[in-house]
């Protein structure tokens, strides 16, 4: 999104603007991490217990190995997420409760239905901790072309290798939704319409109602407007 605000009878919609102090408390890492016990557990315990939980999640080595993360940056990861979930695993319920702290203001629980969808890659029902740092570590390590894909797949609901208006309607309406009253200036009610049709003219190439992966990489990429208009996703991670 464009950094000026732009007036209603241009027909386009307005940038939504969230403080800085609310963009730190609405960070996953920032949740999990301020849960973490720092000497309860030394980090030989925590090596074990990756090995042995219930739900047998991958090793410290594995998960190193298959993120951009340190070895300490995983037990601190590690440490909070187990204080929080003694199970290993995050339900869908618990992950609209964490969302739900973060925008009291605003309805998060369409959003967070699909954000979570998007962690649960093996669509359990629940987010191992493996699965939670895997995905973290794509949305704030990867390369730009990573965290394309990922947002892909979020817009993608249905999960056929195609995003529709309406499946971008459905997020970018939650979005806002979530957001509530913390969106400044006030969005007009058309704005996610907007915004939607805005996007479908540059990425739909071929006109043909559909936007294919590859139609939104390059689109993303190429265009300047477009990747600012991402961090409105990337802001509410």
């Amino acid at each position: 999104m464009g950094e000026s605000v732009l007036k209603k009878d241009t027909a386009t919609w307005q940038r939504p603007q969230i403080s800085k102090k609310a963009l730190m408390e609405c960070c996953l890492v920032k949740w999990i991490v301020s849960r973490a016990i720092p000497h309860r557990t030394d980090n030989s315990d925590i090596d074990d217990e990756l090995s042995t939980l219930r739900h047998q999640p991958e090793g410290l080595d594995e998960l190193q190995a298959r993120t951009k993360f340190s070895k300490k940056e995983i037990q601190s990861l590690y440490r909070g997420f187990k204080n929080e979930c003694p199970s290993g695993m995050v339900d869908e319920e618990t992950f609209k409760a964490i969302y739900s702290q973060f925008f009291p203001q605003g309805d998060v629980t369409t959003y967070a239905h699909f954000l979570f969808n998007a962690f649960d890659t093996d669509k359990s029902g629940a987010i191992r901790f493996e699965d939670f740092v895997i995905g973290l570590s794509v949305l704030l390590r990867g390369t730009v072309n990573e965290k394309l894909i990922w947002a892909f797949n979020l817009y993608d609901i249905n999960k056929d290798g195609y995003i529709t208006k309406e499946e971008m309607l459905v997020i970018i309406q939650s979005i806002y939704s979530m957001m509530g009253r913390y969106t400044y200036p006030a969005i007009h009610q058309d704005a996610p319409f907007e915004h939607v049709e805005k996007f479908f003219q540059k990425m739909d190439r071929n006109q043909d109602g559909v936007v294919t992966i590859d139609e939104f990489l390059e689109t993303c990429q190429k265009d300047e407007n477009i990747m600012h208009s991402m961090q409105l996703f990337e802001n509410v991670i």
